[in-house]
């Protein structure tokens, strides 16, 4: 992680437009550190307290919940424009991390100390606007999950995964692994292989080293 010097209301007025109260610019500018992580590197790690609210600049942040069992699933990502509602309810609360989240990759944020979230959604409505539309945009994207696992079959689950990867990283060649994706998926590396060997007999995919990339259709 790298703290960064930078104007956070120039960053405002591009990446968060609705955010459009003076005031509310102001104090964010005030408290707010822009703060760089590289690909790979975690943000934030399960049974963390949040301390810090990311409204994302650049780049992209792939959350993952862990289950009892202790097996990992991928939920969604968020990119420049976005913030994760789950530190919301957390630091709300007092709440230990109930998610992982990772740099998918070169990411940059505005981190906010959590003691302004409840001050903030008193005192100015476009925040308040802000979170419950975070809150609702978020609920959209797990209930997609839930509907990929329940309804889809796994090749479709899997197209749809590696959709959501790339419009996330904004290229169609993927860096990744057969067993990244796997356990984003909460799957076995060997039923991945063969769903990708698959489609790419459909023309769907291309396979690389660690490498794949989407045929546009």
């Amino acid at each position: 992680m790298i703290l960064e010097q930078g104007n956070v209301t120039e960053l405002l007025r591009t990446y968060f437009p609705q955010l459009s109260e003076r005031g509310l610019r102001e104090e964010i500018a005030q408290v707010g550190k822009v703060m760089t992580f590289s690909a790979g590197e975690m943000i934030m790690d399960y049974g963390s307290y949040i301390k810090l609210i990311p409204l994302v600049i650049q780049g992209s942040i792939k959350v993952s919940r862990e289950g009892d069992d202790g097996e990992e699933i991928f939920l969604y990502y968020l990119q420049g424009g976005d913030a994760c509602t789950m530190t919301f309810t957390c630091c709300m609360r007092d709440k230990q991390s109930a998610i992982r989240t990772i740099a998918e990759d070169d990411t940059q944020i505005i981190a906010i100390p959590t003691r302004y979230m409840d001050e903030w959604m008193m005192k100015y409505p476009t925040w308040k606007n802000f979170v419950m539309t975070a809150y609702d945009r978020r609920m959209l994207e797990l209930i997609d999950t839930i509907d990929q696992i329940v309804f889809k079959k796994l090749d479709e689950r899997l197209l749809n995964y590696l959709r959501k990867k790339a419009q996330a990283v904004g290229q169609n060649t993927l860096q990744t692994t057969h067993q990244d994706i796997a356990d984003d998926l909460n799957v076995t590396r060997e039923s991945i292989s063969r769903l990708l060997k698959n489609l790419e007999k459909q023309h769907k995919l291309e396979l690389g080293r660690n490498q794949i990339t989407l045929k546009k259709l």
